[in-house]
């Protein structure tokens, strides 16, 4: 058998090397027998051990390895083997990662239980979907049926079966001979040397370099966008040398140095082929090229979000694996690239899609698109890409505009949509998956194994002619016991349960996971009908639905934008909770808010609306000092409590004579916040101030920013100028909330 996987494996290999392409080799069976072939493997490919890495739980392996968790270590990388070990769990994250550092040439091995009885075993990743009450038993193997049956139908893909010692199918495809590519040629007019474009290897590398040059400008701001293997990584770092050749200050960042190991390739040698390289702080993985008063230089994004040392230009390399904050601080420095994937197999989501193209196109710069389609580390059509793309559905897309484009709610109907059904249906899966893909910036190859497994997870989505035009997916969370409640109270954390889990151990509740209700991980709507109702209708339709189910509460937890808290709060739901530090991928604070369905998931909800009532006030003037007014307002309006006021006369003194230029805000702050709270929180007329207003109320009265930062932050001409209209603020405030004695004292001293 030794010499049948040796054999199957350099003939995968030799074909890949023919045509530029890639494969992959599945070897299934008891582990033991699995990690034995896999030896056999590279041994026979004879591939060196730098060009080699294992993905999986131990190193038995002599080369580079990375647990599952971590495969992100690869993102940038190119290597010719990846070895994915599955045996005891396949994380699909890990999967899109391990695929995405093969070279063209290369090979995938991937090691998997028996492929018979694999979509039946519970391993780590498994365990992460027995979300409590639920257990492992309870989690179905649903994606990994499907895998296996797309590994056993794409080309390109051999399988032995280790334990019976056959070899099920050998992947080759006996594809034709390819025409070499021509070489492409520089632009007609250009800045940086004729050095720098021999480096490109497409057309399409070309024209990146070419539009790289505008870098040389202050103010512009370019995206490299494209698939893996396209080249834009090598096009940024051809462009970064040519910079630090004409004595600019480059600074790289990426998610690790790993990551940016291309672009600093690419940098050395043009650097070298210009004889401009002074030196390298390392000769192997050099962090910086000095080039006569230029240089490239690596750092971390904690570090390079803050600009060190004032570059001329940033060059974010994996940008969707960076948080929004942090691609956005570096949008402060004078020239930026963001190179990032379409289709990510970071698994990071879209964050910089979803959530960031709207920052960049408000920023100073000018954004400059850079698509790169024209494969480089393979030959178009890879068996290797297609059958990835397919399996974690990486280029899943809703359906095309004339199919829904008619959609109204009266027209659509609501279904939900089984993991049986979506199996079933590779079409509507695709259409769902898409829409969820394209509509938020967190959605990732786990979550297509979550949705289809996941035993606490539900897809409701409105269906017009048969095609998706809204989607939800929705959570079970609570019905705890009492002992894990208890333990949760204590401060462990229980897996799945967000809503009841921020409830309990931070806002010290220890009944609230007692109440169970649906938590909305995502809701989406086709961008050709937005703006229709469908989404309120889809979670009317959900409501009814939790409700006839006994359910006690609707719940959602996201980060939180003012147009986001504006759509829950009309769809009758309640802030409850803003969390005090900024998510790590949304770069917002998270916003939890609850639609109650019962009495008891109305005694839950009233009970923490008032509850944030009571302490949102001194949140804003510590850890949410520097949250957006308009976020303030929103979720403030969007609370269910009342607010006492019970100020003294003297303080209704105070806070007439403000109005009215006699008296000053700093001298007591107190009432003024109280009204502020009272206003935003129960209004007793919501238009009786502007939006300007309101966001002055916010800023100065209860977040306690010092006045030349509140003229500043809210464009008023000058510190003096604030301070007036904040008395203004205050009139129609009295009006409305004063006592009698306030409201003659004020038009006394009208």
């Amino acid at each position: 058998m030794d010499d049948e996987v040796g054999r199957i494996a350099r003939a995968l290999r030799d074909e890949a090397r023919a045509v530029n392409e890639r494969r992959v080799l599945v070897l299934a069976g008891e582990q033991a027998h699995t990690h034995a072939a896999v030896r056999t493997a590279l041994d026979a490919l004879d591939c060196p051990a730098a060009e080699t890495a294992l993905v999986g739980p131990d190193p038995f392996l002599d080369c580079e390895h990375h647990g599952q968790k971590h495969a992100g270590e690869l993102l940038g990388r190119t290597l010719t083997t990846v070895v994915l070990d599955a045996s005891e769990t396949l994380r699909p994250n890990a999967l899109g990662r391990a695929v995405g550092a093969v070279d063209g040439g290369g090979l995938l091995v991937l090691l998997t239980p028996p492929l018979s009885s694999w979509p039946d075993l519970q391993g780590g990743f498994e365990e992460s979907l027995a979300v409590p009450p639920f257990d492992v038993t309870d989690v179905t193997g649903n994606f990994r049926s499907r895998l296996v049956t797309l590994l056993r139908a794409h080309p390109g893909i051999g399988i032995v079966d280790c334990d019976a010692e056959a070899v099920e199918r050998n992947g080759l495809t006996h594809p034709a001979p390819r025409l070499a590519r021509p070489s492409p040629s520089p632009p007609g007019e250009h800045a940086f040397p004729d050095a720098a474009y021999a480096r490109c290897l497409t057309g399409d590398q070309v024209d990146a370099v070419a539009d790289l040059e505008r870098l040389r400008d202050d103010g512009q701001a370019l995206v490299l966008e494209a698939d893996r293997g396209r080249g834009k990584s090598s096009a940024a770092g051809i462009a970064a040398g040519a910079l630090a050749a004409e004595g600019r200050d480059v600074l790289v960042t990426a998610p690790s140095y790993g990551n940016a190991a291309e672009v600093f390739a690419r940098a050395d040698a043009v650097l070298a082929e210009l004889d401009a390289l002074d030196s390298r702080d390392r000769p192997d993985a050099p962090k910086r090229l000095d080039a006569c008063d230029g240089c490239v230089r690596y750092e971390p994004p904690v570090a390079a979000e803050a600009l060190p040392d004032d570059p001329d230009v940033v060059v974010v390399d994996e940008a969707a694996a960076l948080s929004v904050r942090q691609l956005e601080a570096l949008l402060h420095a004078p020239a930026v690239a963001y190179a990032t994937t379409v289709h990510g197999y970071e698994g990071a989501g879209r964050g910089f899609s979803v959530r960031f193209r709207d920052r960049l196109a408000e920023s100073d710069h000018e954004v400059t698109e850079v698509p790169l389609t024209e494969p480089i580390r393979y030959a178009a059509g890879d068996p290797l890409e297609v059958w990835a793309f397919r399996a974690l559905l990486l280029d899943a897309s809703p359906a095309v505009d004339p199919l829904v484009a008619d959609a109204t709610p009266e027209t659509v109907a609501y279904e939900s949509l089984t993991s049986a059904d979506l199996l079933a249906d590779e079409h509507r899966l695709s259409e769902t998956f898409g829409l969820l893909v394209s509509a938020h910036y967190r959605t990732e190859p786990n979550d297509l194994a979550r949705l289809l497994d996941a035993p606490n997870v539900a897809v409701r989505a409105l269906v017009h002619d048969g095609h998706v035009t809204s989607v939800a997916l929705l959570a079970r969370e609570g019905d705890l016991p009492a002992d894990l409640r208890a333990e949760m109270y204590a401060g462990g954390r229980v897996r799945g349960n967000m809503l009841p889990d921020v409830l309990t151990t931070q806002l010290r509740d220890e009944s609230a996971g007692e109440t169970v209700g649906w938590r909305v991980l995502r809701i989406a709507t086709h961008h050709a009908v937005r703006s229709r109702g469908l989404g309120s209708a889809l979670l009317d339709a959900v409501r009814t639905e939790a409700r006839d189910r006994g359910l006690d509460w609707l719940g959602v937890g996201y980060g939180a934008t003012p147009e986001l808290i504006r759509f829950w709060r009309t769809n009758g739901f309640r802030t409850v909770h803003l969390s005090t530090t900024r998510n790590a991928t949304s770069g917002e604070h998270s916003a939890i808010m609850l639609d109650p369905l019962s009495a008891d998931g109305a005694t839950l909800s009233r009970r923490h609306s008032e509850w944030f009532a009571r302490r949102i006030e001194s949140m804003l003037s510590d850890p949410l000092s520097d949250l957006d007014p308009d976020v303030v307002r929103e979720a403030c309006r969007a609370t269910d409590a009342e607010i006492p006021l019970a100020l003294t006369d003297t303080e209704w003194r105070l806070v007439v004579g403000a109005t009215t230029g006699a008296g000053m805000f700093d001298t007591a702050p107190r009432p003024f916040r109280r009204l502020a709270l009272r206003h935003l929180v129960d209004p007793a007329d919501e238009s009786a101030l502007t939006d300007q207003q309101e966001r002055l109320l916010v800023r100065k009265v209860l977040q306690a920013a010092p006045w030349p930062q509140v003229a500043d932050d809210l464009e008023y001409l000058n510190p003096a100028a604030a301070m007036r209209s904040l008395g203004e603020a205050y009139a129609p405030i009295v009006e409305l909330y004063g006592t009698d004695d306030a409201r003659r004292e004020r038009e006394r001293l009208s």
